[in-house]
C-alpha cells in the first residue's frame, strides 16, 4: 500500500506542478487507478487485521493505518476539483505512512472478545476520530494558507493550494460529517457500554464530549454568525486536541503505562 498510495499522491501533486502542466490528464489516470487499487486492498488488509475469528484487535498501528484508509478515500473525493488535488496529494502520502504501520503488533495489539454492539462503538469511534483527523491536516493547511496570503509570497508552489474559501468549505463539510459520526459514537456509548462513567474510561468520555461540544460550537458560529478564518480554524484545533487526548492519549496512558486495556 506504501508504494501505491505514494505514486497516486505524487501524481495528484505533480499534475498541480507549472512543470507538468502539459500532462495533467496522464497523472490524473494514474492517481486515480492507484487510488482505486488501494483503497479496496488496503480495506480488506485492514478488515483481517481488525476483525479477526477469535474477536476485535484494534491496536494503535491499526487504528492509524484505519485513518490513513480515510485520508486516501477523502483524497480521491477531494481531487474531483481541480484546486484541491495538491491537498490531495498531501493526505495520499500521510496515507502511505500509516498504511505501512497496518499489522504491527504493539501493545493492547490482542485480540478482545466483544459483543456486536460494542464492536460497533469502537468502529464508529474509530471512523469518527479518523474523519475529524482529517479535517485537522485541512486546517493545518488552510492556516498555512492564510499566511501564505497574509505574507504575499508568490511562487510555483502556490499551484498546490485552492483558494482559501475552498479549503474552508472542505474543512466544514469535514466538520459536519465528523460532528455527526462522533454524536453517535458518544451516544452508542451511553447506549452500550455499562456503568460508563465507573469504569477506567470516564476521562476517554470527558474529553469525546468537551470535543463534541467544541465542533459543535463551531458549526454553529459557521451558521449563525459566518465564522471563518484563524478563529475557526483554531478553535477546531483545540476540539481534535480534546479528541486526540479521548483516543490515543487515554490509550497510551491505559496500555503503556498501566498495563490495562479500554476494551
Amino acid at each position: 500500500m506504501f508504494f501505491v498510495y505514494l505514486t497516486a499522491g505524487l501524481a495528484f501533486g505533480l499534475s498541480r506542478w507549472p512543470r507538468f502542466s502539459d500532462r495533467p490528464k496522464s497523472l490524473l489516470i494514474v492517481a486515480v487507478t492507484c487510488c482505486l487499487v488501494g483503497l479496496p486492498l488496503h480495506a480488506y488488509m485492514l478488515w483481517q487485521e481488525i476483525l479477526p475469528p477469535q474477536g476485535l484487535s484494534l491496536s494503535l498501528a491499526n487504528a492509524a493505518s484505519f485513518i490513513g484508509l480515510q485520508l486516501a478515500l477523502i483524497a480521491l473525493l477531494g481531487a474531483k476539483e481541480v484546486g484541491l488535488r495538491g491537498l490531495s496529494g498531501g493526505l495520499l502520502l500521510l496515507a502511505a505512512v500509516t498504511a505501512a504501520m497496518t499489522g504491527w503488533q504493539t501493545a493492547g495489539s490482542h485480540s478482545t472478545e466483544l459483543t456486536w454492539q460494542l464492536q460497533a462503538h469502537v468502529l464508529i469511534s474509530l471512523f469518527a476520530y479518523g474523519l475529524l483527523t482529517v479535517g485537522a491536516i485541512v486546517a493545518v493547511y488552510a492556516l498555512i494558507q492564510d499566511r501564505r496570503l497574509r505574507s504575499a509570497k508568490l511562487s510555483s508552489i502556490n499551484q498546490l493550494f485552492a483558494p482559501l474559501e475552498t479549503t474552508e468549505r472542505l474543512l466544514y463539510g469535514i466538520t459536519s460529517a465528523g460532528f455527526l459520526v462522533l454524536m453517535l459514537a458518544v451516544f452508542s456509548g451511553f447506549v452500550f457500554v455499562e456503568n460508563l462513567f465507573a469504569q477506567h474510561l470516564v476521562h476517554k468520555t470527558a474529553f469525546s464530549i468537551l470535543a463534541l461540544l467544541l465542533f459543535g460550537i463551531l458549526l454553529a458560529g459557521r451558521h449563525f454568525a459566518g465564522w471563518r478564518g484563524r478563529r475557526a480554524v483554531y478553535l477546531y484545533l483545540w476540539g481534535f486536541m480534546m479528541l486526540g487526548l479521548a483516543y490515543f492519549g487515554s490509550r497510551y496512558v491505559l496500555e503503556y503505562m498501566l498495563g490495562r486495556s479500554w476494551n
